[in-house]
């Protein structure tokens, strides 16, 4: 068996890795302003992600729909994740887990390369601070 994906799965792979690299962020502010409400989560549905948010080089705020945020802190920092601010997964399962790995996506002048593997953490829903 091949290590590679077939190429449905390619497609598949690549369309992630463009919604990941080209959502637009939510508000530094609004993002800056979160707390933890409930107990966080292995996995989340990857049908319901509708951006995403690379604070640095271990956190990713992942918005949801309905606007629901769940904060996923890496275990290990991934070196220019934060600055680059886009990153590709693969998965065979319609959720993304704390098990997968992400690789952060360069730009490398002839086109987009994926970087070195970042493993996930746990995924934290977060909530506006009250006032």
């Amino acid at each position: 068996m091949s290590a590679y994906p077939r190429p449905a799965a390619r497609s598949l792979t690549f369309a992630l890795a463009i919604a990941c690299a080209v959502t637009p962020a939510i508000a530094k502010e609004a993002a800056d302003n979160l707390v933890p409400a409930g107990a966080a989560v292995d996995c989340i549905p990857i049908n319901t992600i509708r951006q995403t948010n690379v604070r640095d080089d271990q956190t990713i705020d992942f918005i949801t729909n309905g606007n629901k945020i769940y904060r996923n802190t890496l275990p290990i920092s991934c070196p220019s994740l934060g600055f680059e601010k886009r990153f590709l997964y693969r998965t065979s399962l319609s959720r993304l887990c704390s098990v997968d790995v992400i690789r952060v996506l360069y730009n490398a002048g002839t086109g987009v390369m994926p970087g070195a593997g970042c493993g996930l953490g746990k995924f934290q829903p977060m909530q506006k601070a009250p006032k």
